[in-house]
């Protein structure tokens, strides 16, 4: 049975595979673009050392750059054998045989199974854009010839994401391959062009005009080995292989004042201006968009996040605007954030309740925008059988979902890891930043999050971390009822005082899941900025929204 059409922006929270399959209908996405995770930084021998049978798929984190051969492996590896194409099988069997059962067929395993769905849910005008690093990009381009047609492969962009280290000790690695395949041969694209760099319009266009416009000349003889046309332009006979142009052409161009004898030449010119250049068009060497650093005013703090730039000269070059975008594993929700600012429409597919959690902030703090009331949220907890449930699955999913909740930034978590580090937090499970004072200092509220038996400890616990983190006051949240104790404990605490909002609120405040489920919130300043920090605002006129046409 065929998944019923996707009517709104959704985010889905868990496997992409198993969402593609349940969720997304055959050729419905108008452009895919993914960055799928790969542990770049391992030696590339370790990745072809045979492991069969030697880690336990338990213990495997869902989302650490790290590929395992195990059953899971096996079992895609299984499917793909007896239920893709007879192309595939053939080349991913061949794979298995040379590569053998460790870390690099894994991964090639996991995305021969993926981009076999992605190009199902892809329209026959659609593309699909992949981003890698070049430890497995020449793997991939042999599954993506195969799966999608190599006839089909329209070119491989090199992305330079960081300058040349002065310490390395072979060639820098600094770039990033991203390949680029249509479904047909008839596909969307919009010339990207970038402007010309003004040394050269110095250079080259160094003629003004009376009207203060700049212009070079231009040749029109034809060039040589081609029959031109003859006639006279400006009282001058025409050049031995003739004019390039028709005489109707000539004269219109006369007319219009672009045909003129330089000052220090003889022959006539074409004046080419500068403010009719359409601009260079974009090669397949991206060098012009660094990438994302701390200082960069976006910057989530998000190991892998690409920068906005990047995502809209993809978006922008295929696809139009209306369009369904695709990412099937949209980490902090780069490419989310870019279809909505382009009047794209968006599908976001992550396995970590913390990357939700940051598109969710990120959609928030750009465009003001609400999950249920602008977009949807698939897969997360909806009541509280749901959230207890997930608790006794995965306390740190748990963790970071309930930290959603009131848009609190995870801390003590790794991020892209399923795994935490407690130890290292200091009691502290969450961090909600804002300002207060008119010389709009931050200050800090700290969270708790306990998804087991609850007692009035944990409240002193955390009255003593505010007092020596100096936090403004604290959050518990809580999966189980609050004992009496616990609620007399957090009154006896008092409050907290805004200068600027001339308010108090509650030096620490307990909220239990269920009551964050119905509508709950916490009691503070309204000028909170966000939970991770938060990216640029995005103003009307740069935003066009719209929606799902799928």
């Amino acid at each position: 049975m065929s998944p019923k059409p996707i009517t709104r922006n959704t985010l889905f929270y868990g496997d992409n595979l198993t969402i593609l399959r349940e969720y997304i209908p055959t050729e419905s996405v108008d452009l895919i673009y993914l960055d799928p995770p790969f542990n770049s930084n391992r030696s590339y021998n370790v990745l072809f050392k045979d492991e069969s049978g030697l880690v336990s798929e338990a213990q495997l984190t869902a989302f650490d750059d790290t590929w395992h051969w195990g059953k899971t492996a096996e079992s895609a590896y299984y499917d793909l054998i007896t239920n893709a194409p007879i192309e595939i099988s053939k080349l991913i069997g061949a794979m298995r045989e040379f590569i053998g059962e460790n870390q690099m067929m894994a991964y090639l395993v996991m995305m021969t199974i993926r981009l076999v769905e992605l190009h199902r849910v892809l329209k026959p005008t659609g593309s699909l854009y992949l981003h890698c690093d070049p430890t497995a990009s020449h793997y991939l381009k042999l599954l993506l010839d195969t799966i999608f047609g190599f006839e089909n492969y329209r070119n491989e962009i090199v992305w330079k994401r960081t300058s040349s280290h002065s310490d390395a000790k072979k060639f820098a690695k600094i770039s990033d391959t991203i390949f680029y395949y249509t479904k047909s041969n008839q596909y969307t694209w919009n010339d990207q062009r970038l402007d010309y760099d003004q040394s050269y319009i110095d250079k080259y266009y160094s003629n003004v005009d009376i009207n203060g416009r700049r212009y070079t000349y231009a040749d029109l003889t034809k060039p040589k080995g081609s029959i031109g046309y003859f006639y006279d332009i400006l009282g001058c006979k025409p050049p031995p292989n003739g004019w390039r142009m028709p005489e109707e052409t000539a004269q219109k161009w006369l007319s219009e004042g672009k045909i003129d004898i330089p000052p220090t030449g003889k022959t006539p010119r074409y004046k080419r201006y500068v403010d009719e250049l359409k601009g260079v068009v974009v090669s397949n060497i991206w060098s012009d968009i660094p990438p994302v650093n701390s200082q960069a005013k976006d910057y989530l703090g998000y190991p892998t996040q690409k920068p906005l730039e990047l995502l809209e000269r993809i978006i922008q070059a295929s696809s139009k605007p209306g369009d369904v975008v695709l990412d099937p594993f949209s980490g902090c929700g780069t490419a989310i954030a870019a279809a909505q600012r382009t009047g794209r429409n968006w599908i976001g597919i992550d396995i970590t309740h913390l990357a939700i959690a940051m598109h969710k902030s990120r959609l928030k703090g750009m465009f003001d925008l609400e999950p249920s009331k602008d977009y949807d949220v698939i897969g997360e907890p909806e009541d509280i059988t749901a959230a207890r449930q997930l608790a006794r699955d995965d306390r740190y999913q748990f963790e970071w979902w309930a930290l959603s909740l009131v848009k609190a930034k995870p801390v003590g978590g790794e991020q892209g890891s399923k795994e935490g580090r407690k130890g290292r937090d200091r009691g502290i499970d969450g961090i909600i930043t804002f300002v207060d004072e008119t010389e709009k200092r931050p200050k800090n509220a700290i969270v708790q999050v306990k998804s087991g038996k609850v007692t009035s400890g944990y409240i002193r616990d955390l009255i003593g971390t505010v007092e020596n983190q100096k936090a403004a006051f604290g959050i518990f949240i809580t999966l189980e009822e609050p004992t009496p104790d616990m609620v007399t404990e957090a009154v006896k605490a008092g409050y907290y005082s805004s200068s600027l909002w001339q308010q108090k609120y509650p030096k620490i405040q307990i909220l239990t899941i269920e009551a964050l489920l119905n509508g709950a919130t916490v009691q503070m300043p309204p000028t909170n900025i966000g939970a991770f920090k938060q990216a640029p605002r995005t103003s009307k006129d740069e935003e066009k929204q719209g929606k799902l046409g799928i």
